[in-house]
């Protein structure tokens, strides 16, 4: 299981902006600081996203390598894949799959993808057989 990816960005502040818009939609709403200097010699300051007391997505100023990491993000329905979609488009993403059915993974597969603001490829997923 994973506990945890952390991300270089180009624009901290942009990309905070970005990921509260955008995974506001599937309940990812809790945010934390960590200043790099209370940790280990040479600890970067991370901005951390996470939701029921679990922080799993940390940003950290860097240099951004675009299409070198893709995230997916696991929704509770359709209708929250759409909406963290439309989310991410309002706060400046681009478009890299709409909202649709991936039948070439299996019919029941819905999911959206974006590209954020630094090019990261992020995609919003919806596995009904995955839900009760």
């Amino acid at each position: 299981m994973l506990d945890h990816v952390f991300l270089s960005v180009s624009d901290l502040k942009r990309s905070i902006s970005f990921y509260e818009a955008a995974l506001a939609p599937l309940g990812i709403n809790q945010r934390f600081d960590f200043d790099g200097k209370n940790g280990p010699p040479g600890h970067p300051d991370l901005k951390g996203f996470g939701a029921n007391g679990r922080l799993f997505l940390w940003l950290r100023e860097g240099i951004a390598a675009g299409h070198a990491v893709h995230v997916g993000f696991a929704a509770n329905s359709r209708k929250q894949v759409d909406a963290a979609y439309a989310a991410a488009m309002a706060a400046g993403a681009t478009d890299h799959g709409a909202p649709a059915a991936r039948v070439y993974y299996d019919p029941r597969y819905y999911a959206a993808n974006v590209l954020d603001p630094d090019g990261y490829s992020i995609e919003f997923v919806y596995k009904s057989w995955q839900h009760p």
